[in-house]
């Protein structure tokens, strides 16, 4: 069992960083470090829920750790003023967060191979942009 919740904890920790480091090469705020971490939490979180429920439904904890991952999320937008021409930035920061601690849950849970899955979806989609000349194509 111990051995086992070790697994978990470092495949989040490994899960997230996948995730984290395009948004640490692209200099955001929210990078490496802080994917890590929220995937771990989160993995962790779900852990003690379904740990302590036995039996009952864990699902409780999980809404709370959605909700805490709005709170860090909206932490990472920025809403520009007049300099700015009213520029909203870190959306996509915040929704790598969002899926970040999805894969975490899922670990927690024992979905592995929905969490890596979910894991190679993210970071294609983040690194998608660095591919296909996205610029040009919006304007």
């Amino acid at each position: 069992m111990f051995l086992e919740n070790c697994l978990k904890l470092l495949l989040s920790v490994f899960l997230g960083g996948l995730i984290g480091i395009e948004r640490e090469l692209a200099h955001k705020p929210a990078g490496l470090r802080t994917h890590m971490l929220v995937c771990l939490a989160s993995c962790f979180f779900m852990m003690i829920s379904v740990d302590f429920t036995q039996g009952a439904d864990p699902s409780r904890i999980a809404a709370g750790v959605v909700t805490g991952i709005g709170f860090i999320g909206a932490g990472t937008i920025i809403a520009g003023g007049k300099e700015t021409k009213r520029l909203v930035i870190g959306v996509t920061t915040a929704s790598s967060l969002w899926v970040t601690a999805a894969v975490g849950l899922a670990v927690g849970y024992g979905q592995y191979a929905e969490a890596i899955f979910a894991t190679v979806l993210a970071s294609a989609i983040l690194w998608l942009r660095k591919v296909l000349p996205i610029e040009k194509l919006s304007g």
